[in-house]
């Protein structure tokens, strides 16, 4: 597979970043605030699985709103 033009990476940051809040509310993970210990890396990883999923899911939505309208 070839790799990524830097327009193609741009498009799909500018993406992410776009779906980013979405992505945050359907993945539901609760905010660490200034009481809270900081996150193992077991933990990171799991919120970082969390917000794959979102993201693929965020995607989805848009792709089937894009194409049926909702």
């Amino acid at each position: 597979m070839a790799e990524a033009t830097p327009e193609v990476k741009q498009a799909r940051m500018t993406e992410f970043m776009k779906l980013l809040p979405l992505t945050l509310e359907l993945a539901g993970l609760p905010r660490s605030g200034d009481g809270h210990a900081l996150f193992t890396a077991d933990q990171i990883e799991a919120r970082i699985m969390s917000v794959r999923a979102a993201y693929k899911l965020a995607r989805s939505l848009l792709k089937e709103v894009g194409e049926s309208g909702a």
